[in-house]
């Protein structure tokens, strides 16, 4: 298959999510011979921090303008068999209004910040990537969170067919290396800065480290302000380009996850970043949210904190007892949570849609619900 693809970002991981899972995704269906072209606006912030320029089994266009990006989209979308547009696309209206006039077999729309998405709907503020017919045009919705986000897509943004796909680990990059001593840690934490993680990075994070001083705990992240509250043993490490990822988790005894707000409310929404540090073979101690069970086993694949206290107690467990979840969490990763198997995932998805669909609310209904938001 060829997939055209409108996104957030996939040049530079600096500041989102978005690029490593399409690095790992575009590469696994690479493999299983299927093209990906992908369209990115070249925005400074993303340009100031690139790392990744070509893809090796597609093409990558980034574009100052939509304008410049149109005949050349256009042309794409003329032979592609699948057509994708993402949340967060910053052309993301025009590249769908693009995409639904084409003849592509297949036209979908991915949202990889379904609770973000929700939440906004919810509140009646403006969704920059989705436009007034809500997704009800789109063949097939696919969304990074599962469980109840799903029926809201349908119920609240008219989708007709929804379908999860979740974050994964790229084997090729994350697995098991030797310590970096630069990143030795106790406890560590990878991720960029987010007011609404603050609370749960406070009580998981750096409450331990208060209660610790003779332990090391590392920050590895971007956008983090002068008024963090740092203490003497939190150290911190500017952001991190993926392929410093594994050594950065595999000098951790143990890494924390920490999930956003309005996610773990949600629930069923996995940070890619516990896919990745567990495919290190590296314990995971994880904020506790609805799902979480689905992914990996607590207790026995992942340690899960409801309070600072918890955190402690998983720094004080044998390194025995952490080694063995460690090495189950990458067992589970292995048999379930590839890139390799999202590349399935996603061709079980795209022959599912393609074999026909559910009814959904109509387009005018969708209208009326987004205006009443």
């Amino acid at each position: 298959m060829k997939l055209v693809v409108f996104g957030l970002s996939i040049s530079s991981s600096w500041g989102n999510g978005h690029a490593t899972l399409w690095r790992g995704l575009c590469a696994a269906l690479g493999r299983r011979g299927h093209r990906t072209v992908f369209f990115e606006r070249d925005v400074p912030y993303y340009a100031l921090h690139r790392d990744l320029t070509e893809l090796a089994d597609g093409e990558l266009h980034l574009y100052a303008d939509w304008r410049d990006a149109r005949q050349t989209a256009d042309r794409h979308l003329a032979d592609a068999d699948v057509a994708i547009v993402t949340s967060f696309c910053p052309d993301g209206i025009p590249a769908a209004e693009l995409v639904l006039a084409s003849r592509t077999r297949l036209r979908v729309f991915y949202d990889l910040d379904t609770p973000v998405t929700l939440a906004c709907l919810r509140a009646g503020e403006p969704i920059s990537y989705i436009g007034p017919r809500g997704l009800s045009d789109f063949d097939l919705v696919l969304s990074y969170t599962g469980g109840a986000a799903l029926s809201d897509l349908r119920t609240m943004l008219g989708a007709r067919r929804t379908a999860p796909l979740y974050g994964s680990a790229d084997l090729t990059i994350h697995r098991p290396m030797p310590a970096a001593p630069q990143y030795r840690a106790d406890l560590s934490y990878l991720g960029t800065y987010a007011e609404d993680r603050q609370g749960a990075l406070a009580e998981l994070f750096i409450e331990p480290a208060r209660r610790l001083p003779g332990r090391r705990f590392v920050i590895g992240g971007a956008q983090y302000p002068q008024s963090f509250p740092w203490t003497k043993n939190i150290f911190f490490v500017r952001h991190l380009p993926p392929a410093e990822h594994p050594a950065f988790y595999c000098s951790s005894r143990l890494t924390l996850n920490v999930t956003r707000r309005v996610m773990a409310e949600m629930g069923y929404c996995p940070s890619g970043r516990l896919f990745e540090a567990a495919a290190c073979g590296v314990p995971i101690l994880s904020d506790r949210w609805e799902g979480l069970g689905g992914f990996f086993e607590p207790g026995s694949e992942i340690l899960v904190a409801g309070g600072s206290g918890d955190a402690v107690d998983a720094l004080n467990l044998p390194d025995g007892e952490l080694h063995r979840i460690g090495r189950a969490a990458r067992e589970r990763v292995l048999a379930e949570h590839t890139a390799d198997q999202r590349a399935k995932d996603l061709e079980a998805a795209f022959e599912a849609a393609l074999s026909g669909e559910p009814a959904g609310p109509s387009a005018s209904d969708v209208s009326s619900l987004m205006e009443e938001a």
